[in-house]
């Protein structure tokens, strides 16, 4: 396990060059649409007393500054380019923008004009998490990248406040990466597979979604059941909000992702099996799937950094000293729902303890009855599920591109061996832990280190506790 894992970590690195060379590297946008889109807007990007690039806001409002790479940046907006019936709305001690860059990041900067004489509430500007890669933005092992920082951290807050904000971050980062890494999990447990092409069935999930988000069909659906259900109390806003089309598009990724675990598990993986075929074997053939499924969606949807429509500028809400934007909120709280129900299919359906048996102890628990190649598919096909639903929480906290759920895969095998290899309980541990200290150890250290100490702690861990935090001892040989 531990040359398989030198391996994964020798191939996840050497393209990460090339990786920021053809996905464009870091920028700094925005849009300015508040009260209304206004063309001809200048913005300048600083680093330190450097000027890295100006940019026009086009007749959408938006703009864009490429940047020279990761790193503290500040964004000043020149209000003598502002038309003269609008001024740049300013929140008290609000001054200038500072903004940090993660590698590989595309971090969005919103500043919101108000008219002469109005006083607006909504600071300006703001800042969103509509990063490219990494999780609640463009996170830097996503070639590699890392998780966007927290909305709430700037310089000037406290310690106390920093660390709140983080923990929060780690949290949601933690999240994501736990309910992508369930199915990973889950797979070697029952058949040994340390399966590599599970980072680009995230990846699949995720462009699934976009795909399908953008349908007429859905938002149709979704004008129809708003505009016959806006009167009725409680029932019209509840179902306006199931019927949206990123929810729509959500339910139909995680359907194709189940699809697609369980056509590769019977037309792939079990003839192998069958075939007794070694594990090193069906590693190397998963590297090959890999490979296969990643460019074929790179041919399918592009090399571009996408955002999902419904979900590209937020502002942030405050929770007494945490800052959160309403779209993470909710993918925390999914996350968490999906995490128990995940933890009570196992605990108490036949299915859940069946697949629980094989995990343990594959011969006894084909001795004892249980049609092990049918719990097997279904393993493949729950896994699947939740690695599409990783991808579309990945994807919304962060941006949709072609690699992402490769550079998660390697935070992903942290976390199944951090946790435990084989136990879904430990990814959903690991999982938690790697988020948090990856984003925590940004009090201290640079924010290019972040995963890098997360892998860290999962050497010490398989040093002092081999089999991981809620992993069995075990007699080998």
């Amino acid at each position: 396990m531990t040359v398989l894992l030198a391996v994964v970590a020798a191939i996840l690195a050497t393209p990460a060059g090339a990786v920021a060379d053809t996905q464009g590297g870091e920028t700094l946008n925005g849009q300015i649409r508040k009260p209304e889109t206004v063309e001809g807007i200048d913005i300048t990007v600083f680093q330190g007393d450097e000027e890295i690039g100006t940019a026009t806001t086009d007749s959408e409002g938006r703009w864009e500054v490429e940047l020279p790479g990761p790193g503290d940046y500040r964004v000043v907006l020149d209000e003598e380019s502002v038309p003269d019936e609008f001024v740049v709305a300013e929140r008290p001690g609000t001054e200038h923008t500072d903004v940090q860059v993660r590698p590989g990041q595309q971090r969005t900067v919103i500043f919101v004009l108000e008219y002469p004489g109005q006083q607006e509430s909504t600071p300006s500007p703001t800042q969103s998490e509509d990063d490219s890669a990494g999780e609640s933005s463009g996170s830097g092992e996503d070639g590699t990248e890392g998780v966007a920082a927290a909305p709430g951290v700037s310089a000037n807050s406290s310690f106390g406040t920093k660390v709140l904000q983080l923990t929060v971050a780690g949290l949601l980062y933690g999240l994501i990466i736990a309910i992508s890494a369930v199915g990973l999990s889950l797979i070697f447990g029952t058949t040994g597979l340390t399966n590599f092409a599970h980072g680009d069935m995230v990846t699949f999930g995720a462009l699934m979604a976009l795909l399908f988000s953008g349908m007429t069909l859905f938002a149709d659906v979704h004008t129809a059941i708003t505009g016959l259900l806006s009167d009725v109390w409680l029932l019209g806003p509840v179902l306006g909000f199931v019927f949206r089309p990123m929810v729509l598009a959500t339910l139909v990724a995680i359907l194709l992702g189940g699809l697609l675990g369980a056509v590769l598990e019977r037309f792939v993986w079990r003839p192998l099996r069958r075939r007794n075929v070694a594990l090193i074997q069906m590693f190397i053939v998963s590297i090959g799937l890999a490979m296969v499924l990643r460019h074929v969606l790179l041919v399918a949807f592009g090399g571009n950094r996408i955002t999902y429509p419904d979900f590209q500028l937020q502002e942030a809400m405050r929770l007494g000293p945490v800052a959160i934007t309403p779209r993470d909120l909710t993918i925390m709280v999914l996350s968490v729902l999906v995490l128990v129900g995940v933890a009570a299919l196992l605990q108490f359906t036949r299915v859940g303890k069946a697949m629980r048996a094989v995990s343990d102890n594959r011969d006894l628990a084909e001795s004892s009855g249980i049609n092990v190649d049918r719990v097997t598919l279904y393993v493949w096909t729950l896994g699947g599920a939740l690695s599409a639903l990783g991808g579309v929480f990945y994807g919304l906290n962060q941006v949709v591109y072609w690699q992402m759920g490769f550079h998660l895969l390697l935070l992903m095998f942290a976390a199944v061996i951090l946790g435990g290899l084989g136990t879904a309980y430990g990814a959903m541990v690991g999982g938690l832990v790697i988020g948090l200290v990856a984003q925590l150890s940004t009090l201290w250290f640079p924010s290019q280190l972040m995963n890098a100490w997360a892998l860290g702690i999962m050497i010490i861990m398989l040093l002092v506790r081999p089999q991981g935090i809620l992993g069995r001892r075990e007699r080998v040989g």
